[in-house]
Protein backbone atom coordinates (compact mmCIF):
# COMPACT_ATOMS: atom_id res chain seq x y z
CA UNK A 1 0.00 0.00 0.00
CA UNK A 2 2.93 2.25 0.45
CA UNK A 3 3.86 1.95 -3.07
CA UNK A 4 0.59 3.03 -4.09
CA UNK A 5 0.59 6.14 -1.84
CA UNK A 6 4.22 7.03 -3.21
CA UNK A 7 2.87 6.54 -6.59
CA UNK A 8 -0.46 8.60 -6.92
CA UNK A 9 0.60 11.33 -4.76
CA UNK A 10 3.32 11.65 -7.34
CA UNK A 11 0.77 11.59 -10.38
CA UNK A 12 -1.92 13.96 -8.60
CA UNK A 13 0.74 16.53 -8.19
CA UNK A 14 1.14 15.89 -12.08
CA UNK A 15 -2.27 15.29 -13.84
CA UNK A 16 -5.12 16.46 -10.86
CA UNK A 17 -7.53 18.33 -12.77
CA UNK A 18 -5.86 17.79 -16.16
CA UNK A 19 -7.66 16.36 -19.69
CA UNK A 20 -6.67 13.35 -21.33
CA UNK A 21 -7.13 14.13 -24.89
CA UNK A 22 -3.74 12.17 -26.16
CA UNK A 23 -0.86 10.70 -25.02
CA UNK A 24 0.87 13.10 -26.56
CA UNK A 25 0.03 15.71 -23.96
CA UNK A 26 1.53 13.41 -21.28
CA UNK A 27 5.15 12.92 -20.04
CA UNK A 28 6.76 9.69 -20.59
CA UNK A 29 7.16 10.15 -16.55
CA UNK A 30 3.66 10.55 -16.30
CA UNK A 31 2.67 7.66 -18.42
CA UNK A 32 5.14 5.31 -17.01
CA UNK A 33 3.80 6.07 -13.72
CA UNK A 34 0.20 5.40 -15.08
CA UNK A 35 1.04 2.01 -15.79
CA UNK A 36 2.96 1.19 -12.50
CA UNK A 37 -0.08 2.47 -10.41
CA UNK A 38 -2.84 0.39 -12.69
CA UNK A 39 -1.05 -2.63 -11.83
CA UNK A 40 -0.88 -1.38 -8.08
CA UNK A 41 -4.92 -0.72 -8.05
CA UNK A 42 -5.53 -4.36 -9.88
CA UNK A 43 -3.41 -6.15 -7.23
CA UNK A 44 -5.63 -4.46 -4.79
CA UNK A 45 -8.69 -4.74 -6.47
CA UNK A 46 -8.21 -8.75 -6.85
CA UNK A 47 -7.48 -9.39 -3.00
CA UNK A 48 -10.88 -6.92 -2.65
CA UNK A 49 -8.92 -3.38 -1.44
CA UNK A 50 -9.23 -1.14 -3.80
CA UNK A 51 -8.77 2.08 -2.33
CA UNK A 52 -12.09 4.41 -2.38
CA UNK A 53 -10.67 7.38 -3.75
CA UNK A 54 -13.31 8.90 -5.69
CA UNK A 55 -16.22 9.02 -2.79
CA UNK A 56 -18.97 11.91 -3.91
CA UNK A 57 -17.79 12.03 -7.50
CA UNK A 58 -19.53 11.52 -10.09
CA UNK A 59 -17.87 11.00 -14.24
CA UNK A 60 -20.68 12.24 -16.99
CA UNK A 61 -20.09 9.40 -19.77
CA UNK A 62 -21.05 10.72 -23.23
CA UNK A 63 -21.56 8.09 -25.97
CA UNK A 64 -21.88 9.07 -29.76
CA UNK A 65 -20.59 5.62 -30.40
CA UNK A 66 -21.91 2.30 -28.42
CA UNK A 67 -19.41 0.46 -26.64
CA UNK A 68 -18.99 -2.34 -24.96
CA UNK A 69 -15.46 -2.40 -22.89
CA UNK A 70 -14.94 1.73 -22.85
CA UNK A 71 -18.79 2.11 -21.17
CA UNK A 72 -18.70 -1.08 -18.54
CA UNK A 73 -15.07 -0.94 -17.48
CA UNK A 74 -15.32 3.14 -16.80
CA UNK A 75 -18.66 2.55 -15.03
CA UNK A 76 -17.24 -0.03 -12.98
CA UNK A 77 -14.06 1.42 -12.66
CA UNK A 78 -15.84 4.71 -10.52
CA UNK A 79 -18.05 2.13 -8.85
CA UNK A 80 -14.76 0.16 -7.73
CA UNK A 81 -13.18 3.77 -6.68
CA UNK A 82 -15.99 4.61 -4.72
CA UNK A 83 -17.35 7.09 -7.13
CA UNK A 84 -20.19 7.05 -9.54
CA UNK A 85 -20.01 6.69 -13.35
CA UNK A 86 -23.56 8.04 -15.20
CA UNK A 87 -24.23 6.71 -18.76
CA UNK A 88 -25.45 9.44 -21.30
CA UNK A 89 -25.85 8.54 -25.13
CA UNK A 90 -25.78 11.88 -27.10
CA UNK A 91 -29.23 11.01 -28.26
CA UNK A 92 -30.53 12.11 -25.70
CA UNK A 93 -28.57 15.25 -24.37
CA UNK A 94 -29.58 18.16 -25.85
CA UNK A 95 -26.36 18.36 -27.55
CA UNK A 96 -27.79 15.36 -29.94
CA UNK A 97 -30.64 18.45 -31.20
CA UNK A 98 -28.01 21.25 -31.71
CA UNK A 99 -27.12 22.67 -28.26
CA UNK A 100 -23.56 24.50 -28.72
CA UNK A 101 -20.46 22.25 -26.82
CA UNK A 102 -19.80 25.52 -25.87
CA UNK A 103 -22.73 25.86 -23.65
CA UNK A 104 -23.12 22.03 -22.78
CA UNK A 105 -19.27 22.22 -21.46
CA UNK A 106 -20.70 24.91 -19.00
CA UNK A 107 -23.99 23.01 -17.91
CA UNK A 108 -22.08 19.69 -17.50
CA UNK A 109 -18.83 21.19 -15.37
CA UNK A 110 -22.04 22.69 -13.06
CA UNK A 111 -23.17 19.12 -12.37
CA UNK A 112 -20.29 16.62 -12.63
CA UNK A 113 -16.83 16.41 -11.83
CA UNK A 114 -15.07 14.72 -15.02
CA UNK A 115 -16.61 13.64 -18.19
CA UNK A 116 -15.66 11.16 -20.41
CA UNK A 117 -16.64 11.24 -23.78
CA UNK A 118 -16.45 8.63 -27.11
CA UNK A 119 -16.96 10.83 -29.93
CA UNK A 120 -16.73 10.52 -34.02
CA UNK A 121 -14.35 14.18 -34.01
CA UNK A 122 -11.34 14.78 -31.71
CA UNK A 123 -11.76 18.06 -32.34
CA UNK A 124 -15.07 18.46 -31.01
CA UNK A 125 -13.61 16.69 -28.24
CA UNK A 126 -11.33 19.55 -28.00
CA UNK A 127 -13.54 21.77 -28.11
CA UNK A 128 -15.19 20.19 -24.79
CA UNK A 129 -12.17 19.84 -23.43
CA UNK A 130 -11.79 24.06 -24.03
CA UNK A 131 -14.74 25.35 -22.88
CA UNK A 132 -15.31 22.79 -19.62
CA UNK A 133 -14.06 23.88 -16.03
CA UNK A 134 -13.47 19.62 -15.37
CA UNK A 135 -11.43 17.44 -16.52
CA UNK A 136 -12.38 16.10 -19.62
CA UNK A 137 -10.90 12.50 -20.49
CA UNK A 138 -10.99 11.07 -24.54
CA UNK A 139 -13.07 7.40 -24.44
CA UNK A 140 -11.77 7.58 -28.38
CA UNK A 141 -12.23 9.69 -31.30
CA UNK A 142 -11.01 9.38 -34.88
CA UNK A 143 -7.85 10.17 -34.28
CA UNK A 144 -6.52 8.91 -30.65
CA UNK A 145 -7.56 5.71 -28.51
CA UNK A 146 -5.56 6.97 -25.46
CA UNK A 147 -6.99 4.56 -22.61
CA UNK A 148 -6.72 1.47 -24.53
CA UNK A 149 -3.33 2.11 -25.43
CA UNK A 150 -2.23 2.22 -21.69
CA UNK A 151 -4.16 -1.25 -21.24
CA UNK A 152 -2.13 -2.40 -24.35
CA UNK A 153 1.08 -1.61 -22.66
CA UNK A 154 0.43 -2.49 -19.11
CA UNK A 155 -0.53 -6.05 -20.33
CA UNK A 156 2.36 -6.04 -21.98
CA UNK A 157 4.37 -5.54 -18.74
CA UNK A 158 2.63 -7.96 -16.82
CA UNK A 159 3.33 -10.82 -18.88
CA UNK A 160 6.91 -9.69 -19.73
CA UNK A 161 8.08 -7.81 -16.85
CA UNK A 162 9.12 -4.90 -18.15
CA UNK A 163 9.30 -2.59 -21.48
CA UNK A 164 11.77 -0.87 -22.54
CA UNK A 165 13.66 -2.07 -25.56
CA UNK A 166 10.37 -4.84 -26.56
CA UNK A 167 9.41 -4.67 -29.57
CA UNK A 168 5.27 -4.05 -30.82
CA UNK A 169 4.27 -4.85 -34.12
CA UNK A 170 0.78 -3.16 -35.43
CA UNK A 171 -0.58 -4.83 -39.11
CA UNK A 172 -3.96 -3.13 -40.49
CA UNK A 173 -5.37 0.53 -40.81
CA UNK A 174 -3.61 3.22 -39.47
CA UNK A 175 -6.08 4.80 -37.12
CA UNK A 176 -6.94 6.09 -34.08
CA UNK A 177 -5.83 2.56 -32.11
CA UNK A 178 -2.68 2.39 -34.05
CA UNK A 179 -1.51 6.61 -33.18
CA UNK A 180 -2.19 6.19 -29.38
CA UNK A 181 -0.09 2.37 -29.34
CA UNK A 182 2.72 4.17 -31.35
CA UNK A 183 2.55 6.83 -28.94
CA UNK A 184 2.47 4.57 -25.51
CA UNK A 185 5.11 2.24 -27.35
CA UNK A 186 6.96 5.51 -27.54
CA UNK A 187 6.58 6.54 -23.99
CA UNK A 188 7.84 3.15 -22.68
CA UNK A 189 11.05 2.96 -24.56
CA UNK A 190 9.60 0.14 -26.96
CA UNK A 191 10.58 -0.09 -30.79
CA UNK A 192 7.47 -0.23 -32.86
CA UNK A 193 6.75 -1.31 -36.25
CA UNK A 194 3.70 -0.22 -38.27
CA UNK A 195 2.79 -2.12 -41.17
CA UNK A 196 -0.21 -0.63 -43.18
CA UNK A 197 -1.42 -0.73 -46.99
CA UNK A 198 -0.97 1.97 -49.41
CA UNK A 199 -3.55 4.30 -48.54
CA UNK A 200 -4.17 3.35 -44.98
CA UNK A 201 -1.08 5.02 -43.28
CA UNK A 202 -0.68 6.65 -39.86
CA UNK A 203 -1.31 10.39 -39.85
CA UNK A 204 2.24 11.52 -40.76
CA UNK A 205 2.48 14.59 -38.24
CA UNK A 206 1.26 12.23 -34.81
CA UNK A 207 4.47 9.56 -36.55
CA UNK A 208 6.43 12.33 -36.57
CA UNK A 209 5.96 13.75 -32.58
CA UNK A 210 5.90 9.86 -31.49
CA UNK A 211 9.47 9.94 -33.14
CA UNK A 212 10.64 12.31 -30.89
CA UNK A 213 9.53 11.03 -28.03
CA UNK A 214 10.73 7.57 -28.72
CA UNK A 215 14.46 9.06 -29.71
CA UNK A 216 14.58 10.56 -26.21
CA UNK A 217 13.65 6.54 -24.84
CA UNK A 218 15.98 5.13 -27.19
CA UNK A 219 13.71 3.44 -29.27
CA UNK A 220 12.40 3.76 -32.49
CA UNK A 221 9.39 3.53 -35.16
CA UNK A 222 9.10 2.05 -38.39
CA UNK A 223 6.55 2.48 -41.08
CA UNK A 224 6.09 0.21 -43.39
CA UNK A 225 3.83 -1.42 -45.82
CA UNK A 226 5.39 -4.47 -45.83
CA UNK A 227 3.69 -7.06 -42.85
CA UNK A 228 6.88 -9.17 -42.51
CA UNK A 229 9.14 -6.42 -42.25
CA UNK A 230 6.77 -5.52 -38.99
CA UNK A 231 6.54 -8.80 -37.07
CA UNK A 232 10.30 -9.61 -37.47
CA UNK A 233 11.38 -10.71 -34.12
CA UNK A 234 8.25 -9.16 -32.44
CA UNK A 235 7.34 -9.50 -28.81
CA UNK A 236 4.24 -8.70 -29.41
CA UNK A 237 1.76 -8.49 -32.26
CA UNK A 238 -1.57 -6.15 -32.34
CA UNK A 239 -4.18 -6.37 -34.81
CA UNK A 240 -7.54 -4.03 -35.17
CA UNK A 241 -10.05 -4.03 -37.38
CA UNK A 242 -9.75 -3.29 -40.94
CA UNK A 243 -13.38 -1.57 -40.88
CA UNK A 244 -13.86 0.64 -37.91
CA UNK A 245 -17.54 1.90 -36.74
CA UNK A 246 -18.81 4.62 -39.37
CA UNK A 247 -16.99 3.17 -41.91
CA UNK A 248 -19.12 0.36 -43.27
CA UNK A 249 -19.51 1.57 -46.74
CA UNK A 250 -16.43 1.18 -47.02
CA UNK A 251 -16.09 -2.48 -46.47
CA UNK A 252 -16.12 -4.41 -49.88
CA UNK A 253 -13.24 -1.97 -50.80
CA UNK A 254 -11.12 -2.65 -47.35
CA UNK A 255 -11.70 -6.34 -47.70
CA UNK A 256 -9.91 -6.28 -50.98
CA UNK A 257 -7.08 -3.18 -49.88
CA UNK A 258 -6.26 -5.62 -46.84
CA UNK A 259 -5.56 -8.77 -48.39
CA UNK A 260 -2.06 -9.86 -47.16
CA UNK A 261 -2.43 -8.02 -44.04
CA UNK A 262 -4.16 -10.90 -41.82
CA UNK A 263 -2.14 -12.06 -39.04
CA UNK A 264 -2.14 -15.66 -39.51
CA UNK A 265 -0.17 -18.78 -38.49
CA UNK A 266 2.58 -17.50 -41.82
CA UNK A 267 3.00 -14.26 -40.76
CA UNK A 268 3.40 -15.18 -36.84
CA UNK A 269 6.59 -17.09 -37.27
CA UNK A 270 8.53 -14.67 -38.42
CA UNK A 271 8.14 -13.28 -34.86
CA UNK A 272 9.43 -14.44 -31.51
CA UNK A 273 8.61 -17.87 -30.44
CA UNK A 274 7.03 -16.27 -27.13
CA UNK A 275 5.33 -13.33 -28.89
CA UNK A 276 1.98 -11.96 -27.67
CA UNK A 277 -1.25 -11.57 -29.86
CA UNK A 278 -3.17 -8.57 -28.80
CA UNK A 279 -6.24 -7.15 -30.08
CA UNK A 280 -8.59 -4.12 -29.09
CA UNK A 281 -12.08 -5.72 -29.75
CA UNK A 282 -14.18 -6.27 -30.82
CA UNK A 283 -12.27 -9.05 -33.91
CA UNK A 284 -13.36 -10.06 -36.75
CA UNK A 285 -12.13 -13.70 -36.75
CA UNK A 286 -10.41 -14.68 -40.16
CA UNK A 287 -10.57 -11.25 -41.19
CA UNK A 288 -7.66 -8.99 -39.82
CA UNK A 289 -6.71 -12.64 -37.69
CA UNK A 290 -7.01 -16.14 -37.71
CA UNK A 291 -8.83 -18.00 -35.16
CA UNK A 292 -5.89 -20.02 -34.34
CA UNK A 293 -4.04 -16.58 -33.87
CA UNK A 294 -6.41 -14.80 -31.70
CA UNK A 295 -7.66 -18.02 -29.77
CA UNK A 296 -4.12 -19.66 -30.08
CA UNK A 297 -2.00 -20.05 -26.93
CA UNK A 298 -0.30 -16.66 -27.64
CA UNK A 299 -3.06 -14.50 -27.27
CA UNK A 300 -3.79 -12.37 -24.37
CA UNK A 301 -6.71 -11.00 -25.53
CA UNK A 302 -9.06 -11.48 -22.78
CA UNK A 303 -6.44 -10.25 -20.51
CA UNK A 304 -6.12 -7.01 -22.33
CA UNK A 305 -9.74 -6.00 -22.29
CA UNK A 306 -9.99 -6.42 -18.69
CA UNK A 307 -6.49 -4.26 -18.32
CA UNK A 308 -9.11 -1.33 -19.73
CA UNK A 309 -10.74 -1.26 -16.17
CA UNK A 310 -7.13 -0.68 -14.28
CA UNK A 311 -5.52 1.19 -16.10
CA UNK A 312 -8.77 3.64 -16.28
CA UNK A 313 -8.62 3.51 -12.86
CA UNK A 314 -5.26 4.99 -12.64
CA UNK A 315 -6.23 7.58 -14.57
CA UNK A 316 -9.30 8.34 -13.00
CA UNK A 317 -7.56 8.61 -9.46
CA UNK A 318 -5.28 10.86 -10.62
CA UNK A 319 -7.42 13.13 -12.45
CA UNK A 320 -10.12 13.45 -10.18
CA UNK A 321 -9.03 12.29 -7.13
Amino acid sequence: MKLLEEVQLKLVANLKGQDLLTLLDYSSDDVQQLIELAAQLKFLTKEGKCPQLLVGKTLGMIFEKHSTRTRISFEVGMNQLGGKGMYMHARDLQIGRGESIYDTAHVLSGYLDGIMIRANSHEMVKELAEHAAIPVINGLTDLYHPCQALADVLTIAEHKGHLQGLKIAYVGDGNNVAHSLVVAAAHVGMHVAVATPVGYECDATIIAKAQAIATANGSTITITNDPVEAVLQADAIYADVWTSMGQEDETAKRLQDFVGYQINDELVAHAKPDYMFLHCLPAHREEEVATSVIDGPNSYIFEQAENRLHAQKAVLASILA
